[in-house]
């Protein structure tokens, strides 16, 4: 459904880029009851001790599926439990690490910080924008209500959409407003389903919804008279959940009012796009902008197919009812002779279709599991099992169904239909599994998340960074007036979701180090990423399950905690845009459109010389390239780095200058300078179109990851 149209902007709502809307959270609770992770069973009552001590460890936020597993609790743990001071339903600040007693106390929640949401509206009477605790906005906040509703959490609500309120008409911007800065709110559950309390990133920052989309798309103007306004009002951050396939920025209405936002020092995080695993399908290719791919969190709320063949096949719904007869029923394929609206069960395909009672096979298409779920029970059908197809891959998520289902990956899904075409009397039937905690193959890149190369600047890497964007739960409206509304929640994916996370993220950093310029915040998230997932191996890739490549993940998985205390950073100063964007061969008129401001060109750098926390170099047989780096001291005083380790393709050799293997530093803000040489020999073969590799400055506790992107011609 989306089109990359130059006038249109497109929100990446849940039927566009979202994925599928689905609904559960997680639960608060001092007595918690857990089920094992994946499954698992602890015979020694070591190993059961050693997996709460990691869910303690790493996590403020504790979940469960259902009663009935408070005995496997030892007295000691539940104590532990008891005394904690938070928990929370949104799984991914805990997973992201942001224990109370962390990096998110010590930047004070994100108080003082104002986070402006270009998005399709909000619900001011939601719980999650209560203002307790929060306090007032800043004295330089200029914003203004256009609705009734605003307090000291929601600071600012503006239309600028014609013949239209600034309400929320989709969820969408109710949801990720909250999923960047939701006040904490006590017993959100979904269908009843795992109470508990939902927080958002920084719940103490400020937020400003400006209304630029309605329910399916917004306009190119519109948006950029929405940027301005919150340049304008004075917002720290702006949340880009919305975006266009653009190839030269001076055409583009969100790299100009970007670029404008970060010459007042604003930060800007951007949705990669939901066109993954499509290769060149990204949104916000600027490099001013952090660029946000999707990612898994370690959390499923699981369903389980049982075939008649004993075999089991796990996937995900919310809804399990603990009145569903798990007895096996007759299993259907509608789509099994060819008719695609069948195999989707679209609205209407199973009018002529027998399903009664049966349990349903569909087909992953773009319809959203609500309404798909609903056909199939309005057919008669008892249970319903969503396959999804290759491009979709094993990413799974937990889907709001009206009825007894699950979503199982591509593999899965030939697997039910093999056994389907194995015998004359197929059965099967849906197990409920409740919620799982510590999925160890978490975090792993959406199969739908947007992938590189950068088609507008292909010498910057890009995505940036990958962040939680499968099964997020945040808030919901439950009406469209302005009225107080109960705590009503939703989970969606998409990179609508990983985007808000990112937004949050820059303001707990913002907050801590109100000093940093957006580049500085930029490279403290991209040089602390993570590259590993639970089970301690590569970040895998949700489409295929293998290793990520480079132009899938970025610089790799968010580290908040980490990023807070990075050591070095590249800076980079707005005015440092402009001889990249006349290297990219833009004439003076269009950087002018860009920057705002009258510019000669006379001086250009390639694109892989800007001082990006990255490298994406092309190379030639015979090539040779050299690029500088600067970096900028923001860890000790008196400080010395040296290179860790290197790595490059078979065939080519990444030399640090002479001299410069060494960076030492006598003082804080102090900037020292390095080059780096990119050489593809002459006699060596290179058999990919790309390659990957990076380079780590470390001293003492400090690790500085740069990546390296090839592309070989």
């Amino acid at each position: 459904m989306f089109r990359a149209i130059t006038s249109l902007l497109v929100l990446t709502c849940a039927t566009i880029f979202n994925v599928y809307p689905t609904y559960a959270d997680e639960l608060k609770t001092y007595i918690v009851h857990l089920s094992s992770p994946e499954g698992q069973e602890f015979t020694p009552s070591h190993d059961r001790e050693e997996w709460y001590k990691s869910l303690l460890s790493k996590s403020a936020s504790i979940t469960h599926p259902k009663p009935g597993f408070a005995s496997k609790m030892s007295a000691e743990q539940a104590r532990v439990l008891e005394n904690m001071e938070e928990l929370h339903t949104t799984r991914s600040p805990s997973f992201l690490g942001l224990q109370k007693n962390s990096f998110r106390k010590s930047s004070n929640n994100g108080k003082g910080i104002i986070i402006g949401l270009l998005d399709s509206g909000i619900t001011p009477g939601h719980p999650s924008f209560n203002d307790k605790g929060v306090p007032p906005p800043p004295a330089k906040w200029k914003g203004k209500c256009e609705l009734p509703g605003c307090n000291n959490k929601l600071i600012g609500i503006r239309n600028f959409i014609n013949g239209s309120l600034p309400i929320d008409e989709d969820g969408h911007g109710t949801h990720t407003s909250s999923t960047a800065a939701g006040s904490p709110v006590d017993n959100a559950n979904v269908f009843g389903n795992a109470n508990g309390t939902a927080t958002g990133m920084a719940p103490l920052a400020h937020l400003a919804m400006y209304k630029v989309c309605g329910v399916m798309s917004c306009q190119g103007s519109v948006m950029l008279a929405g940027m301005d306004a919150a340049i304008e009002d004075g917002v720290d951050i702006i949340s880009l959940s919305v975006g266009a396939r653009i190839s030269k920025f001076y055409t583009d209405e969100l790299a100009i009012g970007s670029f404008a936002a970060i010459q007042q020092g604003i930060f800007l995080s951007g949705a990669a796009g939901n066109l993954g695993p499509e290769i060149t399908s990204l949104l916000h290719e600027a490099p001013w902008i952090l660029t946000v791919g999707a990612s898994t969190i370690d959390r499923q709320v699981r369903t389980t197919v049982s075939l008649g063949n004993k075999k089991l096949l796990d996937g995900e719904s919310v809804y399990q009812n603990e009145n569903f007869n798990h007895k096996f029923r007759p299993l259907v394929y509608p789509g099994k002779d060819g008719d695609k609206d069948a195999s989707m069960c679209t609205e209407g395909s199973l009018d002529h279709i027998d399903v009664k009672g049966k349990v349903v096979i569909c087909d992953q298409g773009l319809i959203i599991g609500p309404e798909r779920s609903m056909v199939v029970k309005d057919a008669g059908g008892a249970a319903l099992i969503i396959t999804n197809d290759i491009l979709y891959g094993e990413t799974i998520k937990a889907g709001a169904y009206v009825l007894p289902a699950s979503n199982v990956g591509y593999k899965e899904g030939l697997e039910i239909k093999k056994y389907l075409n194995s015998t004359c009397s197929p059965v099967a039937t849906i197990l409920f599994r409740g919620t799982i905690l510590g999925v160890k193959s978490a975090p792993q890149v959406a199969s739908f998340s947007s992938r590189g190369p950068n088609s507008a600047s292909p010498g910057i890497l890009k995505p940036d960074i990958i962040g939680p964007g499968v099964d997020i739960l945040a808030a919901w409206p439950n009406s469209v007036d302005n009225k107080t509304t109960k705590a009503t929640f939703n989970i969606i994916s998409g990179t609508s979701m990983s985007c808000p996370h990112l937004a949050g993220t820059a303001a707990l950093l913002k907050s801590a180090h109100p000093e940093w310029s957006p580049a500085a915040i930029k490279s403290a998230i991209m040089t602390t990423a993570t590259h590993v997932s639970l089970d301690g191996h590569a970040i895998r890739d949700g489409f295929n399950k293998l290793p990520a490549d480079i132009f899938t993940i970025g610089s790799g998985h968010v580290n908040p905690s980490k990023a807070n205390d990075p050591g070095l950073v590249f800076d980079i100063q707005p005015d440092d845009y402009i001889p990249y964007l006349c290297g990219l061969g833009y004439t003076p008129k269009q950087v002018q459109m860009i920057v705002r401001k009258t510019v000669s060109c006379l001086k250009t750098i390639p694109e892989a010389q800007l001082n990006y926390p990255s490298f994406a170099v092309s190379l030639t047989r015979g090539d040779s390239k050299t690029y500088s780096r600067k970096m900028t001291n923001v860890g000790l005083a008196n400080s010395t780095y040296t290179i860790k380790d290197i790595s490059a393709p078979d065939g080519v050799t990444v030399i640090v200058g002479s001299g410069f293997q060494e960076l030492s530093f006598t003082e804080m803000h102090q900037k020292l300078e390095y080059e780096v040489q990119f050489t593809w020999h002459h006699g060596d073969e290179v058999k990919v179109r790309y390659g990957q590799g990076h380079m780590t400055w470390v001293s003492g506790r400090y690790s500085v990851r740069t990546p390296f992107a090839f592309t070989f011609e």
